[in-house]
């Protein structure tokens, strides 16, 4: 047996449907097609008509009537034309909207209110523009457990110091929370409901929520019994709105100063990362060095470095760390600061490689890996050496296949796994480094040869 609701209270249900009505053009057009057929031409104005606003019916308007069939089929293709144009308004709809959310969230020059004053100014309006003499704001606890009162307009201050109220058995607040505005004409006969306040005969009750999840209640209090009209209920449902577009658009400018923050700072890295990278050439004669490297975004998560040690070689090398981010951009700052440490001491390629795999592995929780091309020259003889380790390769003007390297990346086992590599440069020569973004164009492709090997066989003879 169905249960009546009781006059003194009232559940009002938001659809969340716009009435949609057909344009005024329709209107005209379908007002002239019947003086231009003869037939009887009728506007559906309901939604659910399938794109066929336009239905020819089978009485006559009094002059001459065209053929049917041929009524029929002019209706038809004006159909599809006012669909077409239905969906396109739609769109341009859609699109405004989703323009309007794109707009930033800045604060204002002149805003010197606090959120507390803002949100007492709203209650009071809202308040007052329905007759009403109090308002209280309760938003929910992490755990949406509890409701707790946030700001008040017409009460005691010492509400603010209240305790949060249970969520359980708030059956008024539940109620709300799930899309409805109860309207309470007399809180004495429904105290089952729960009222927060006492000593106020009606009440209106109704949800705060963004788009997203529910932020809580908003309750608006009435010293005399009465009732509150459909009008006023949608104006407090505003008002609750409101409330929500200003806490949202708090911590959006909350986010936004902290990102801004973060922005910088991710700046000032990136600047760093750059003047780390060699610039100047080596002083050696008849050698040419350059280096490039570009970001997939804003901070390095490789680089490439050269020097020339104190027995007069030339050390090459080129770092990627496996990471994102400011994780990639720690790990490859950590990895050149150790290529230069490690470089002032008496070494060859591989133990190079294998002191900076040492590093990584002691020096991180297990979790900075990197991939690692490390190069020695003797400027003098053209034989070189070297050692690699993780994705990355190097591909000779005079030898036909690129060198891939296949080892671990550094920093993932403690174990010496490196090989020691030799080959030779001689006049004319050139050697090309790389690290893993460009090992696709290393590699052949059928009989053709990949495009880095290409490409540094047309620049021979050229300058780095």
């Amino acid at each position: 047996m169905t249960s009546k609701i009781p006059a003194y209270l009232k559940i009002h249900a938001d659809s969340g449907c716009v009435d949609e009505q057909q344009p005024d053009e329709l209107v005209v057009l379908s007002s002239v097609l019947e003086k231009a057929l003869g037939w009887r031409v009728q506007l559906n104005q309901s939604r659910d008509h399938d794109g066929q606003p336009l239905e020819l019916t089978t009485s006559f308007t009094g002059a001459p009537p065209v053929e049917q069939q041929v009524a029929s089929e002019l209706i038809a293709a004006l159909n599809v034309v006012c669909g077409e144009l239905r969906e396109t308004r739609r769109a341009l709809w859609q699109r405004e909207a989703e323009l309007a959310a794109a707009v930033p969230v800045t604060p204002r020059p002149d805003e010197e209110s606090h959120l507390a004053e803002r949100l007492q100014a709203i209650l009071q309006a809202g308040a007052q523009a329905v007759g009403a003499q109090a308002a209280s704001l309760y938003l929910l606890n992490d755990d949406t457990t509890e409701l707790k009162t946030r700001a008040c307009w017409g009460l005691p201050h010492q509400r603010l110091l209240d305790p949060p109220r249970a969520l359980r058995g708030s059956v008024a607040d539940l109620e709300a929370l799930v899309g409805h505005a109860v309207v309470l004409e007399d809180t004495e006969v429904l105290s089952h409901w729960r009222v927060p306040e006492a000593g106020f005969p009606s009440a209106v009750c109704v949800p705060v929520s963004s788009p997203t999840s529910p932020l809580g209640t908003l309750w608006v209090f009435s010293a005399e019994p009465r009732d509150f009209t459909p009008e006023q209920t949608n104006m407090i449902e505003i008002i609750a709105g409101r409330i929500a577009a200003d806490l949202d658009r708090e911590v959006l400018l909350h986010e936004g100063v902290a990102s801004k923050d973060l922005k910088r700072q991710c700046d000032i890295v990136a600047s760093s990362q750059v003047e780390r990278l060699p610039h100047l050439p080596p002083l050696i004669d008849n050698w040419e060095v350059a280096g490039w490297t570009t970001p997939s975004s804003d901070l390095l998560t490789d680089f490439y470095d050269w020097c020339v040690l104190p027995d007069g070689q030339l050390a090459l090398a080129i770092g990627d760390a496996m990471g994102k981010g400011l994780e990639g951009a720690l790990t490859a700052a950590n990895l050149q600061t150790a290529l230069k440490a490690h470089g002032s001491y008496r070494h060859d390629a591989r133990q190079m490689v294998s002191r900076l795999n040492d590093t990584l592995w002691t020096a991180s929780a297990g979790d900075q890996f990197a991939s690692l091309f490390y190069c020695l020259i003797d400027p003098e003889s053209g034989s070189l050496q070297f050692s690699t380790s993780g994705k990355v390769g190097a591909a000779l003007s005079h030898s036909a296949e690129p060198f891939f390297g296949n080892s671990v990346p550094l920093g993932t086992q403690p174990e010496d796994t490196f090989r020691l590599l030799t080959n030779h440069l001689g006049q004319g020569d050139s050697m090309l480094m790389f690290s893993e973004g460009l090992l696709p164009l290393a590699k052949p492709s059928g009989r053709r040869r990949g495009a880095l090997l290409q490409l540094l066989e047309d620049a021979r003879g050229r300058k780095a």
